[in-house]
């Protein structure tokens, strides 16, 4: 639905953005934080990552956003035995012996990539094309996936058995890495007041694909003023260790720091950050806002930050 000037839209856009606010939470009671991060990297057309241990709702989270956008959800649960043809398609003969190509559940709007670290990293690499040029590439012939597209992936912590780090090319693709943690005592109360009875929330749709297109292009828009580019730019260098602009922390504990995507991310997610806060315009506030969710997969500890006991998140931090 075209809209007459990008204040309409922007307007549009906040109003939907509430509106799909009010209907996770019929069924995903607290982590507002998270639902809007997730909501940010669907107007960004990013890919988010969410890290947590089992029964944290990541999964319950993911498909009830899905249920509330009007777009083709599909679930692939990752496992050991999971091979890159279970995820993008395969060609199989058919009755007349002629090849025929039966996609695979990635052909959908919105994955739910399910414990993405529980399979190996040759099938976590099936993502990588999918995620970057919205395309698959199957015996030679490409086939373009429907936009919009995202891939929204959930992870247990590394610490646990039986899981396989994701790749650092994978990882640099996902525009958030979102730790959840456990709910707060009296989250946890209406959870389960609200989850042990014989009732089902029902979510209502609220926005549709083309919608989302739109509000895509219209967060692209969005002006900033050079002093917020420096400003992310600069933190971002500031996380290169042994460069010019390297913070001392980078220098004593990073053995290697963010990349050019994460500036992007950075002013991207702060344009959708000031919409979503009623703003025409990101300022410096909004580029911390969605900083660490943006540089702690970014960035990688050396061996003294590991001795020391000294974490990613309190890294970026002190960086801010």
């Amino acid at each position: 639905m075209p809209y007459t000037s990008d204040v309409a839209a922007a307007e549009a856009l906040n109003d939907s953005y509430k509106k799909l606010k009010a209907e996770i939470s019929k069924v995903v009671i607290g982590q507002d934080d998270t639902v809007r991060l997730l909501l940010t990297a669907i107007f960004c057309q990013g890919h988010c990552l969410l890290v947590g241990v089992p029964g944290l709702a990541k999964t319950l989270l993911i498909q009830t956003i899905a249920s509330a956008l009007d777009l083709d959800f599909n679930r692939i649960q990752f496992t050991p035995d999971l091979m890159p043809s279970d995820i993008l398609g395969s060609e199989t003969l058919d009755q007349e012996r002629n090849f025929k190509f039966i996609k695979g559940p990635v052909f959908a709007n919105i994955i739910l990539a399910d414990e993405i670290n529980r399979t190996p990293p040759k099938t976590q690499s099936a993502l990588l094309e999918a995620m970057q040029e919205y395309a698959v590439t199957i015996a030679g012939q490409k086939y373009n996936l429907s936009r919009p597209f995202f891939v929204l992936a959930t992870q247990n912590p590394i610490e646990q058995e039986g899981t396989y780090p994701l790749p650092e090319a994978q990882l640099d693709r996902f525009m958030f890495n979102i730790w959840l943690d456990y709910p707060s005592y009296q989250s946890e109360l209406d959870i389960v007041k609200n989850t042990t009875t014989d009732t089902r929330p029902v979510v209502q749709k609220v926005i549709s694909g083309e919608q989302i297109t739109e509000f895509q292009h219209l967060v692209r828009r969005v002006p900033v003023v050079d002093n917020v580019i420096e400003y992310a730019v600069k933190l971002v260098h500031k996380t290169r260790p042994n460069t010019e602009l390297a913070s001392p922390d980078a220098n004593n504990y990073l053995e290697w720091g963010a990349g050019p995507r994460a500036s992007q991310a950075l002013i991207l997610a702060a344009k959708c950050n000031a919409l979503l806060n009623g703003k025409y315009s990101p300022d410096i506030e909004d580029v911390r806002a969605v900083a660490l969710p943006i540089l702690r997969h970014r960035v990688v500890r050396n061996f003294k930050a590991e001795a020391e006991n000294i974490s990613v998140d309190e890294l970026v931090k002190r960086l801010l």
